[in-house]
Protein backbone atom coordinates (compact mmCIF):
# COMPACT_ATOMS: atom_id res chain seq x y z
CA UNK A 1 0.00 0.00 0.00
CA UNK A 2 2.91 2.38 0.53
CA UNK A 3 5.33 1.54 -2.25
CA UNK A 4 5.84 3.86 -5.20
CA UNK A 5 6.19 2.48 -8.70
CA UNK A 6 9.71 1.63 -9.85
CA UNK A 7 11.36 4.17 -12.11
CA UNK A 8 11.30 3.41 -15.85
CA UNK A 9 13.67 5.67 -17.79
CA UNK A 10 11.57 5.40 -20.98
CA UNK A 11 8.57 7.09 -19.38
CA UNK A 12 8.25 10.51 -17.84
CA UNK A 13 6.35 10.12 -14.60
CA UNK A 14 4.27 13.11 -13.57
CA UNK A 15 2.74 13.09 -10.11
CA UNK A 16 -0.65 14.81 -10.01
CA UNK A 17 -1.39 16.40 -6.64
CA UNK A 18 -4.70 18.01 -5.78
CA UNK A 19 -5.37 20.27 -2.85
CA UNK A 20 -8.97 19.32 -2.19
CA UNK A 21 -10.44 16.61 0.01
CA UNK A 22 -13.88 17.29 -1.42
CA UNK A 23 -15.74 14.50 -3.20
CA UNK A 24 -16.35 15.61 -6.78
CA UNK A 25 -13.74 18.38 -6.65
CA UNK A 26 -13.18 20.32 -9.87
CA UNK A 27 -9.44 20.21 -9.10
CA UNK A 28 -9.53 16.42 -8.89
CA UNK A 29 -11.51 16.26 -12.15
CA UNK A 30 -8.80 18.34 -13.85
CA UNK A 31 -6.07 16.01 -12.60
CA UNK A 32 -8.02 12.87 -13.51
CA UNK A 33 -8.48 14.31 -16.99
CA UNK A 34 -4.73 14.94 -17.23
CA UNK A 35 -4.15 11.31 -16.26
CA UNK A 36 -6.68 10.02 -18.78
CA UNK A 37 -5.27 12.11 -21.64
CA UNK A 38 -1.56 11.67 -20.92
CA UNK A 39 0.63 10.88 -23.92
CA UNK A 40 1.95 7.35 -24.36
CA UNK A 41 5.40 8.36 -23.03
CA UNK A 42 3.92 9.98 -19.90
CA UNK A 43 2.74 8.08 -16.86
CA UNK A 44 0.49 10.42 -14.89
CA UNK A 45 0.08 9.20 -11.31
CA UNK A 46 -2.76 10.65 -9.24
CA UNK A 47 -1.79 11.13 -5.59
CA UNK A 48 -4.89 10.25 -3.57
CA UNK A 49 -3.72 10.21 0.05
CA UNK A 50 -3.85 13.89 1.00
CA UNK A 51 -6.20 13.16 3.90
CA UNK A 52 -3.94 10.41 5.27
CA UNK A 53 -0.98 12.65 6.05
CA UNK A 54 -0.40 13.44 9.71
CA UNK A 55 -0.04 17.07 10.70
CA UNK A 56 3.49 18.19 9.98
CA UNK A 57 5.68 17.89 13.06
CA UNK A 58 9.48 18.16 12.76
CA UNK A 59 9.77 15.53 15.51
CA UNK A 60 8.11 13.01 13.15
CA UNK A 61 10.34 13.95 10.18
CA UNK A 62 12.88 11.20 10.82
CA UNK A 63 13.21 7.47 10.29
CA UNK A 64 10.99 5.68 10.49
CA UNK A 65 8.71 8.17 8.77
CA UNK A 66 4.95 7.83 9.22
CA UNK A 67 3.79 5.50 6.43
CA UNK A 68 1.70 8.15 4.59
CA UNK A 69 4.72 10.48 4.51
CA UNK A 70 7.01 7.70 3.28
CA UNK A 71 4.43 6.93 0.56
CA UNK A 72 4.29 10.58 -0.52
CA UNK A 73 8.06 10.93 -0.63
CA UNK A 74 8.49 7.64 -2.51
CA UNK A 75 6.06 8.84 -5.18
CA UNK A 76 7.84 12.19 -5.37
CA UNK A 77 11.12 10.31 -5.69
CA UNK A 78 10.13 8.51 -8.88
CA UNK A 79 8.35 11.50 -10.43
CA UNK A 80 10.11 13.59 -13.03
CA UNK A 81 7.57 16.38 -12.59
CA UNK A 82 4.63 17.45 -10.45
CA UNK A 83 1.35 19.00 -11.59
CA UNK A 84 -0.73 20.66 -8.88
CA UNK A 85 -4.33 21.85 -8.83
CA UNK A 86 -5.85 23.27 -5.67
CA UNK A 87 -8.82 25.35 -4.59
CA UNK A 88 -8.49 28.47 -2.52
CA UNK A 89 -9.76 28.53 1.06
CA UNK A 90 -9.92 31.77 3.02
CA UNK A 91 -7.69 33.50 0.48
CA UNK A 92 -4.83 30.98 0.52
CA UNK A 93 -3.83 27.34 0.34
CA UNK A 94 -6.19 24.82 1.96
CA UNK A 95 -4.78 23.49 5.24
CA UNK A 96 -4.47 19.86 4.14
CA UNK A 97 -2.62 20.90 0.97
CA UNK A 98 -0.24 23.20 2.87
CA UNK A 99 0.40 20.32 5.26
CA UNK A 100 1.43 18.14 2.29
CA UNK A 101 3.78 20.87 1.11
CA UNK A 102 5.26 21.19 4.60
CA UNK A 103 6.21 17.50 4.45
CA UNK A 104 8.15 18.18 1.21
CA UNK A 105 10.26 21.14 2.39
CA UNK A 106 13.81 19.90 2.74
CA UNK A 107 13.09 16.80 0.67
CA UNK A 108 10.77 15.46 -1.95
CA UNK A 109 10.26 18.47 -4.21
CA UNK A 110 13.86 19.64 -4.35
CA UNK A 111 14.86 20.13 -7.99
CA UNK A 112 11.55 18.72 -9.27
CA UNK A 113 9.91 20.22 -12.33
CA UNK A 114 6.55 21.70 -11.30
CA UNK A 115 3.50 23.45 -12.67
CA UNK A 116 -0.15 23.95 -11.83
CA UNK A 117 -3.60 24.38 -13.24
CA UNK A 118 -5.91 26.92 -11.62
CA UNK A 119 -9.43 25.84 -12.66
CA UNK A 120 -11.27 28.60 -10.79
CA UNK A 121 -14.24 29.59 -12.93
CA UNK A 122 -14.98 32.73 -10.91
CA UNK A 123 -11.60 34.42 -11.36
CA UNK A 124 -10.34 33.52 -7.90
CA UNK A 125 -7.42 31.60 -6.47
CA UNK A 126 -4.75 34.05 -7.62
CA UNK A 127 -3.44 34.42 -4.06
CA UNK A 128 -3.37 30.66 -3.65
CA UNK A 129 -1.11 30.15 -6.64
CA UNK A 130 1.17 33.03 -5.65
CA UNK A 131 1.52 31.36 -2.25
CA UNK A 132 2.20 28.03 -3.97
CA UNK A 133 4.91 29.74 -6.05
CA UNK A 134 6.55 30.98 -2.83
CA UNK A 135 6.40 27.57 -1.14
CA UNK A 136 7.78 25.83 -4.24
CA UNK A 137 10.65 28.31 -4.19
CA UNK A 138 11.49 27.19 -0.66
CA UNK A 139 11.39 23.55 -1.75
CA UNK A 140 13.78 24.17 -4.65
CA UNK A 141 11.27 23.07 -7.30
CA UNK A 142 11.76 24.30 -10.86
CA UNK A 143 8.58 26.06 -11.96
CA UNK A 144 7.69 25.69 -15.65
CA UNK A 145 5.76 28.82 -16.60
CA UNK A 146 4.21 27.14 -19.66
CA UNK A 147 2.66 24.61 -17.25
CA UNK A 148 1.22 27.23 -14.87
CA UNK A 149 -2.16 27.85 -16.39
CA UNK A 150 -5.49 29.36 -15.48
CA UNK A 151 -8.05 27.14 -17.19
CA UNK A 152 -11.54 27.96 -15.95
CA UNK A 153 -13.61 24.81 -15.39
CA UNK A 154 -17.23 24.87 -14.28
CA UNK A 155 -18.98 21.91 -12.69
CA UNK A 156 -21.10 21.67 -15.85
CA UNK A 157 -17.88 20.99 -17.81
CA UNK A 158 -17.39 17.72 -15.91
CA UNK A 159 -19.02 14.59 -17.29
CA UNK A 160 -20.63 11.72 -15.43
CA UNK A 161 -17.28 9.89 -15.55
CA UNK A 162 -15.67 12.61 -13.42
CA UNK A 163 -13.54 13.90 -16.28
CA UNK A 164 -13.64 17.28 -17.99
CA UNK A 165 -15.76 16.81 -21.10
CA UNK A 166 -15.08 20.06 -23.00
CA UNK A 167 -12.50 19.40 -25.76
CA UNK A 168 -10.95 22.88 -25.58
CA UNK A 169 -10.38 22.54 -21.83
CA UNK A 170 -8.94 19.05 -22.25
CA UNK A 171 -6.57 20.40 -24.88
CA UNK A 172 -5.34 23.11 -22.48
CA UNK A 173 -4.86 20.57 -19.68
CA UNK A 174 -2.86 18.40 -22.09
CA UNK A 175 -0.66 21.38 -22.99
CA UNK A 176 0.33 21.84 -19.34
CA UNK A 177 1.18 18.14 -19.01
CA UNK A 178 3.25 18.23 -22.22
CA UNK A 179 5.19 21.30 -21.03
CA UNK A 180 6.12 19.46 -17.83
CA UNK A 181 7.10 16.29 -19.70
CA UNK A 182 9.31 18.23 -22.14
CA UNK A 183 11.11 20.04 -19.31
CA UNK A 184 11.51 16.87 -17.24
CA UNK A 185 12.86 14.98 -20.28
CA UNK A 186 15.37 17.77 -20.85
CA UNK A 187 16.60 17.30 -17.28
CA UNK A 188 16.97 13.55 -17.79
CA UNK A 189 14.10 12.73 -15.45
Amino acid sequence: MGAAPERDEKICRILLIGGSLREGSVNTAVLKTARADAAANVEAILYERLGDLPLFNPDLDRDPLPEPVAHLRANLGVAGAILFSTPEYAGSLPGAFKNLLDWTVGGGLYGKTAGWINPSSHGGSGGTYETLRIVLGFTGAGIVEAACLKIPVQRADIGADGLVAAPDIRKAIGAALRALAVRAAGKGQ
